[in-house]
């Protein structure tokens, strides 16, 4: 039994295409027919039943308040720690540079493969079948969410921290862009209207950059 097939029986899935588990598990480092198309549309659905269960739950809070708290569930962190628990390390299929470097247990790659593989959920069992994966592995995390342990991200901090100063909201834009295609490190900087110079950070996608520059900004201007 190969791991696709255990990770499979552990999850209590059975594909019927089974093409669509072996792309959501491979990794570009790997093949051209890899994730990232997959990981695009688990993004989505997992956004949406998470926006879907907060808002019949928590029928009188605002919508930033729902923000944020799905925020908690779809960030990187979460679903690294999601992917660890269901053993999806195990099953990842990665290029020899990737696995020489202990890719497999790297957060972007554990995040990005588990919306990759909510994304095939989807396509091989609808939204519902996507959904009842979703409420299985992700329920102690639902379950401790409220309004008053809400995780705010960086970029989230520094634009509330600067409107609360009556300031413009930051913008964010790509410096650089360096390394192998599979193994790429994006340079972001973070421009605040005022200040003389702009706060800069590198991640290994858009998204962690930005937030690592907005961290630097937050911290410089709140004096935190």
């Amino acid at each position: 039994m190969d791991q696709s097939e255990q990770l499979q029986r552990r999850l209590q899935l059975q594909f019927g295409d089974p093409e669509l588990l072996r792309t959501a598990l491979t990794h570009r480092s790997k093949s051209k027919g890899n994730y990232e198309r997959l990981e695009f549309l688990g993004d989505s659905v997992l956004g949406l039943i998470a926006a879907e269960y907060l808002y019949q739950r928590f029928p009188d809070i605002t919508e930033g308040k729902l923000s944020r708290m799905r925020s908690t569930v779809v960030r990187r962190e979460t679903l690294a720690e999601v992917a660890r628990d269901i053993g999806l390390a195990e099953a990842l299929i990665l290029g020899e540079g990737e696995l020489k470097s202990g890719g497999f247990n790297r957060d972007s790659i554990l995040a990005d493969s588990l919306e990759a593989l909510i994304g095939a959920i989807y396509l091989d069992a609808g939204l519902d079948g996507a959904r009842e994966f979703i409420f299985a592995q992700f329920v102690s995390h639902l379950s401790q969410l409220s309004p008053e342990t809400v995780y705010k991200d960086p970029k989230s901090k520094l634009q509330e921290y600067l409107q609360g100063q009556g300031r413009d909201v930051p913008t964010y834009n790509i410096v650089a862009v360096s390394g192998e295609a599979h193994r790429q490190v994006f340079e972001v900087a973070c421009h605040v209207d005022g200040e003389a110079v702009s706060f800069r950070a590198r991640g290994t996608s858009r998204r962690s950059a930005e937030q690592a520059a907005a961290k630097q900004a937050y911290l410089a201007l709140s004096g935190r």
